[in-house]
């Protein structure tokens, strides 16, 4: 499994929001392309990958009770935020609890002061980045437990289950994971991405969200005789964010608290760009926050004009505890086999989304399932590896589990 993993990481995977393609980067049909060769030589059976860059593979069933089929997903690309390119890890066997000196060149620290959730691990072997790119554990992880887990199923045909279906996706991380998603294809009663972070997280709530992209154009006038003429698109931008509740951002909330997150700033006199994120799991409070934002743009129009200011308001996925909640069985199954395996399970909603969030509107309910990364998404990420052979476990104890009470 760490020499699984410790591949897919060379990879460079990078999502990008701009590009129109699926993928939208070359890389994830290289890793893509890797995968589905290993996956054939574990002995996996009706391989493909298509042209988007969509692996499948099925693990056929060895027992004659009829079982639902059940899927397995991870994504295939790394975030937006962070470099994914050349990848060193690094691997601290048996943790102290102490500081973990990423690169000492560049004086960067993996400190317990400032992530206190390093002293969960202390006696673990964490893999960690050099602090020089993320690490790729989200969702490079997921990746390597369900290729080990179906391989060990594959060397271990004593242990019954039902048919199984794996998928690696591309494109997780800018929200089109399920957009060319074959869910005939795929055939499968319900799934589970493994998408989560630490040891025991099981997911079925997500945020509703949606996506704002605003654009202004002002007017540049030298600035000396600027009286009455010119119109600076970047005040502009400065007036309109005022005007959202400073206290409804990701740094002054959690747990079912929504926020509108400012992801991306720029501009001039003459033109600025600005694009929120909109996040709630309550859809009444989430359609409310949409109504706010527009109602502060058309403001807006009426002081400076409705053709300066462009507002492009887009929902990317649902809250997918509506879909999940009529087929509870798949949450309560996978809490039974962490409970056996004497993991406790920790629910709570996603204070963001998976490609479950959407599939599940696609008629595959699909919660989500921890894969042991921690800090995704920049150069602080790291994983245990005890945390990763433990969802090996789950993975294969969920399916002893359909098996059993078919």
């Amino acid at each position: 499994m760490i020499k699984r993993f410790l591949s897919y990481v060379q990879v460079d995977t990078k999502s990008d929001d701009d590009s129109e393609t699926c993928p939208s980067t070359p890389g994830q049909l290289t890793l893509g392309r890797m995968l589905a060769e290993e996956l054939k030589a574990i002995g996996m059976e009706e391989v493909t990958m298509d042209e988007n860059g969509y692996v499948m593979a099925t693990l056929p069933s060895n027992t004659d009770k009829q079982v639902p089929t059940i899927g397995f997903l991870a994504h295939l690309d790394t975030a937006t935020e962070f470099s994914g390119a050349d990848v060193k890890p690094q691997i601290v066997d048996n943790y102290d609890g102490k500081d973990i000196v990423l690169n000492p060149e560049q004086q960067i620290v993996l400190s317990p002061e400032q992530f206190p959730d390093l002293k969960k691990y202390v006696g673990h072997t964490l893999i960690t980045t050099d602090g020089t790119t993320l690490l790729g554990a989200d969702d490079k992880a997921g990746i390597a437990e369900i290729t080990t887990a179906m391989e060990y199923l594959i060397r271990h045909p004593e242990i019954k289950h039902g048919k199984v279906r794996v998928c690696f996706n591309p494109d997780e991380e800018i929200g089109r994971g399920p957009h060319k998603f074959d869910v005939a294809a795929f055939n499968a009663n319900v799934a589970y991405t493994l998408d989560g972070g630490e040891l025991g997280e099981l997911e079925y709530e997500s945020f509703n969200a949606a996506e704002a992209k605003i654009s202004i154009q002002g007017k540049v006038v030298h600035p000396g005789y600027a009286k009455g003429k010119m119109v600076n698109a970047v005040k502009i931008a400065m007036e309109l964010g005022s005007k959202l509740p400073a206290q409804e951002a990701p740094e002054y909330t959690e747990g079912y608290e929504g926020f509108y997150h400012l992801q991306l700033l720029n501009g001039d006199v003459d033109h600025a760009k600005l694009q929120y994120l909109i996040r709630d799991h309550s859809r009444d409070r989430f359609n409310a926050r949409k109504a706010r934002l527009t109602e502060i743009v058309s403001e807006l129009q009426s002081v400076y004009g409705e053709d300066r200011i462009q507002l492009s308001l887009k929902d990317q996925y649902y809250n997918m505890r509506e879909k999940i909640e009529p087929v509870k069985e798949v949450v309560d199954i996978a809490h039974e086999a962490m409970e056996n395996l004497g993991i406790k399970p920790i629910i709570k909603p996603i204070r963001g989304g998976t490609d479950g969030s959407q599939l599940s509107y696609m008629g595959l309910p699909t919660p989500n399932l921890f894969a042991g990364g921690e800090n995704w998404h920049g150069r602080f990420e790291y994983v245990s590896v005890e945390t990763m052979e433990k969802a090996v476990d789950v993975i294969v104890e969920i399916l002893k589990l359909y098996e059993q009470k078919a």
